[in-house]
């Protein structure tokens, strides 16, 4: 196709360096991200990133989903691979969130076509596509495309596009061994590739090429890092003379005493019991350890002292009347707490590609990629953190039966046993007395002559949870392009994409079995350590649970010149579409035979969903004069679940001459419902109750009131109830707006600036409906609201008359909020020939965001630039005003010397969906300043050239050691942000690598 004879205007991409034995894109005739049309890599009037595989090297980049964290764009809640050992929803995977509007809104292709989601979805909802699924080996270079493209894509690409390119051609033999390790002498990780091609496209007429890699990285745990990360004691963490909380299981207070709180003991690895009268839950004897003998396995003991007994609250109870004599203290992030998992990924790909005719190309790829994430965790649990009253039986039928006591959340241990389980339905002990059976030895408090039931919590000594995914990543593609009568040029493209995901959970308690085993007596719960495999196996049984995702596409274009413009052809691109997708990701966890049919602890989230989309889309490129360029495109899509789309976007760019240019877009884009929230499991999460949660009417039947609140019964006062989302499959696309504005400078060919402007608007945004007016009805003995779902929690038998406390609130999602998302990208990339061997170039890239917003279907609206909020979008990590990278590189010879910094502004630890203002510092618990620090990290690079092929390299990743600052608000990781710490935490890592040919 002819190009444009205008002279280039600047641009800020980066450049493009080609590897030994690759072919470099064209530097006019290529297909940019978001356009359908063969033009000028300078034409668009879009703001485009290209960072090449050569740049990451520089930058002692390991991975291409490191680099894609890395970038400045990527300032949302993105999902990283250290979050995956913190219980995310979507573990073992990584994800990208331009411009803060999170996984979903980010648009992932694949040498410009698009991927298979992961099976499982960020937080139960966000579909995206696992960056661990890369093929690092073989990608030649990554595009951004930081705008609206919907138009060119359909569905997704609010925010903006990330299309990893991979090789065109190889020709010969290359290699990669690579080692590093931390300063520490942890972390370490390895890599390997080999890639080897024959062939050349131009001169022979085909290219064929097959690659190979292994990566592995190990597991890092907190207690490998110093002080405050490696503990959950907080007491050295000051602020103003306010010091952190003593926050290991059984640990003493600042003042040097003991606190009691039952919840203590679902955490330490011990078990503890007390006698249980299930006509008096709020009456019971003192706690004490199951067996002693065992002594503490996991910390030091705490013998309570008589100050330590006679402590008490506000209202004079006593704080400590159950608490046990002598206590065993874990500390749960100094034992068991990950920063990373273990990762290991290998996989192989192989691409022929040759020419048809004289004016055609087709090629063939196919790639394979499996990726190991794990992560050892806790002591097994016997009872989780949930609404006891529906998920297994609340209370017994008989004084000496053993089973969930009102409101209690722990398990009882009946006095007896029954070796054939007489009346142990579901665990349940309904018959078994001194007549037909035996006192139970795991109960200490049954003896003949006072057979007492004894409730019992705490996690088991002799089980360890283990967390496994395994994702194998199947993907075939084949396309041809080329021109008919030299007036057409067409394209097809063809793709298929299947992930199979495996899960491992081990070390988790299942309910039946467990009420099983204590009804007739087959497990050892006074010495754990004393029991057979197979009886451990029985209590927790491995739960492996398959999922699968799918996509199959196909697509076509055709794009000519229509006429010559005083600036330029004008082109005109016409395409077509088809795609299906589909997630079956069936639950971990479910309880389809019943309550008792599932396992503590482990989430129940779980979709079966499928769909076909049409799509028919065109663009427009018309060079109206040299200095001034339109571009016109507009996309529709039609969803087999009823949904449709028409998404339109126009674009100018104006260079009045060489060294400015002015660009600009308008675009209108939409995300389609995700399967997470149209076709998925309801799922929970709980939210501890608070005076608020009942009105005064409702407590009266308790004998208490809002003021009073910690009178009331403790299954009141100390309580969770349970907020269950449904899938809703008739919801909207959110739909968005979106424009951008910017400025190209190049007052000198070697200097390149650049500003950009971003607005993005999104309406109708799917999200959860508010509970409060369901939680009001209920309290007034109401019916639910219309799209509401009420359930009760048991009847207390002590008030057979009062209303039973809410257990679980039912609610579907609902297409109500504007989210709106502004700010500012600033570029600048310079060359400097210092001598005749000796060139500079340096690099800056920055992101500003002015505005994150929400604003709710009443009016009212929350903002959240500058501060730790949308907390529950984010995971806590936050959404900081400034994000930025330089990066400086000096070549002498065959020495080439590279200095990469990054910088991750600080934010203010208030969040207004979390009920403060912005900027009131309300989340801060006061032993740290109100503001996290910024955070600035150096990585360095050095690297000699053996040969014309052979390249020896050397890395030094965080050179100055610095640790991330200190932020005990974000709950993806302790004392720091995953995010803003990213690799960080791992302190000064070295690595070296010696590569060839590539």
């Amino acid at each position: 196709m002819p190009q444009s004879e205008q002279p280039p205007a600047p641009v800020e991409q980066s450049p493009v360096e080609p590897a030994a034995g690759t072919e470099a894109p064209a530097g006019g005739d290529i297909v940019v991200t978001g356009s359908i049309l063969r033009t000028t890599d300078r034409a668009s009037p879009s703001p485009v990133t290209t960072v090449s595989a050569e740049a990451l090297d520089q930058r002692g980049v390991t991975t291409v989903q490191e680099g894609i964290q890395q970038l400045t764009s990527n300032n949302g809640p993105a999902l990283t691979n250290s979050f995956t050992a913190n219980g995310a929803f979507a573990g073992g995977a990584s994800a990208v969130s331009l411009r803060g509007l999170s996984t979903n809104s980010t648009l992932v292709l694949f040498d410009g076509v698009r991927a298979a989601y992961y099976p499982l979805s960020d937080d139960g909802t966000r579909n995206f596509v696992d960056l661990n699924t890369i093929p690092d080996d073989i990608v030649d270079r990554i595009e951004v495309l930081r705008d609206g493209a919907s138009s060119s894509y359909g569905a997704d690409a609010i925010a903006g596009v990330v299309n990893i390119i991979t090789k065109r051609q190889y020709k010969g033999i290359g290699g990669r061994a690579e080692a590093g390790i931390s300063e520490r002498g942890d972390a370490s990780n390895q890599r390997l590739s080999l890639i080897a091609g024959t062939g050349d496209i131009d001169d022979n007429g085909y290219n064929a090429y097959v690659s190979g890699f292994y990566f592995r990285q190990s597991a890092l745990y907190n207690r490998d890092r110093p002080y405050p990360y490696n503990t959950d004691d907080r007491r050295r963490i000051c602020n103003d003379g306010e010091c952190g909380p003593n926050q290991v299981v059984n640990g003493l207070d600042g003042n040097g005493g003991y606190t009691f709180s039952e919840g203590v003991f679902n955490t330490g690895g011990t078990l503890y019991v007390r006698p249980f009268d299930p006509t008096n839950t709020d009456a019971q004897g003192r706690y004490q350890q199951l067996n002693p003998a065992l002594g503490c396995r996991t910390g030091p003991s705490y013998t309570l002292n008589a100050a330590d007994l006679a402590r008490t609250d506000a209202d004079g109870n006593l704080v400590n009347a159950a608490a046990p004599t002598s206590v065993c203290q874990d500390d749960l992030v100094n034992n068991y707490g990950v920063i990373s998992p273990q990762i290991e990924r290998f996989g192989g790909s192989a691409r022929f590609t040759a020419r048809v005719g004289d004016n055609a190309e087709a090629y063939a790829m196919f790639n394979f990629q499996q990726s190991r994430v794990g992560y050892s965790g806790g002591n097994a649990t016997i009872r989780g953190n949930a609404n006891a009253g529906i998920d297994f039986p609340r209370f017994t039928t008989s004084g000496t039966g053993g089973a969930f006591a009102p409101g209690s959340f722990a398990l009882t241990l009946p006095a007896y046993i029954c070796d054939n389980g007489v009346g142990a339905a579901n665990g349940i002990d309904t018959g078994c007395n001194a007549s037909n059976g035996t006192l139970n030895p795991n109960n200490p408090f049954a003896t003949a002559a006072n057979p007492q039931v004894a409730r019992i919590v705490g996690r088991i000594p002799s089980i360890r949870t283990y967390d496994e995914t395994r994702s194998r990543v199947y993907r075939a593609a084949l396309g041809i392009k080329g021109q008919v009568a030299d007036t057409w040029d067409y394209a097809v493209d063809a793709t298929a994409m299947h992930t199979d995901l495996r899960r491992l959970q081990r070390g988790y308690v299942r309910i039946d079995n467990l009420l099983t085993a204590i009804a007739r007596g087959t497990y050892n719960f006074v010495d754990p350590f004393a029991n057979t495999q197979a009886q451990q196996d029985f209590l927790s049984p491995d739960n492996v649970n398959d999922a699968q995702s799918d996509l199959a596409q196909v697509q076509a274009t055709l794009g000519r010149s229509l006429a010559t413009l005083p600036g330029g052809p004008l082109q005109l691109g016409l395409g077509i579409a088809y795609r299906y997708e589909s997630i079956n990701s069936p639950s971990a966890n479910p309880d389809y035979n019943g309550p008792t049919d599932r396992y503590f602890v482990l989430n129940a989230f779980g979709i079966d969903g499928s769909r076909s989309v049409y799509s028919a889309f065109g663009e427009l490129n018309a060079p109206i004069v040299d200095q001034f360029l339109v571009n016109v495109s507009g996309r529709y899509d039609k969803y087999s679940s009823g949904q449709s789309a028409f998404s339109p976007k126009v674009g100018a760019k104006f260079t009045p001459f060489r060294q400015l240019a002015i660009r600009g877009t308008y675009s209108r884009g939409f995300r389609i419902p995700s399967f997470g929230e149209a076709n998925s499991l309801p799922t929970s999460g709980f939210v501890n109750a608070s005076p608020s949660t009942y009105s005064d009417a409702f407590l009266a039947q308790y004998g208490c009131s809002q003021a009073t609140f910690t009178s009331c019964p403790a299954y009141i006062s100390n309580s969770s109830y349970g907020q269950t989302t449904r899938a809703t499959p008739d919801l909207k696309p959110e739909k968005s707006r979106s424009f951008t504005a910017g400025v190209i400078f190049e007052p000198i060919r070697q200097l390149t600036l650049t500003v950009d402007y971003f607005n993005i608007k999104k309406t109708d945004a799917i999200a959860a409906a508010d509970n409060q007016a369901a939680i009001d009805a209920y309290n007034a003995g109401q019916d639910a609201p219309a799209g509401f779902g009420l359930v009760p929690d048991v009847v207390d038998p002590r008030f057979p008359n009062a209303r039973p406390r809410l257990a679980f609130v039912e609610a579907s999602y609902v297409n109500e909020n504007t989210i709106r998302s502004q700010g500012i990208d600033f570029g600048a990339t310079g060359t400097l020939d210092i001598a005749d061997d000796v060139s500079f170039t340096s690099a800056a890239q920055a992101s500003l965001i002015l505005e994150l917003s929400t604003e709710f279907a009443d009016g009212s609206k929350q903002t959240y630039q500058g501060t730790i909020g949308n907390y529950n979008l984010t995971a806590g990590s936050g959404t900081p005003r400034w994000r930025g990278t330089w990066q400086n590189t000096l070549n002498y010879k065959d020495y080439t010397l590279s200095a990469t910094a990054q910088y991750f502004d600080g934010y203010n630890l208030s969040a207004e969906d979390q009920g403060g203002t912005r900027g009131d510092c309300s989340l801060n618990p006061g032993y740290v300043p109100c503001d996290v620090k910024s955070y600035i990290t150096v990585d360095l690079t050095g690297s000699v050239k053996i040969n014309d092929r052979a390249t020896f390299y050397v890395n030094v990743i965080n050179l100055l050691d610095d640790l991330p600052p200190i932020d005990p608000v974000t709950y993806g990781a302790n004392l720091y942000n995953p995010v803003q710490g990213g690799t960080g935490i791992f302190g000064r890592m070295f690595r070296a690598g010696f590569k060839v040919g590539l």
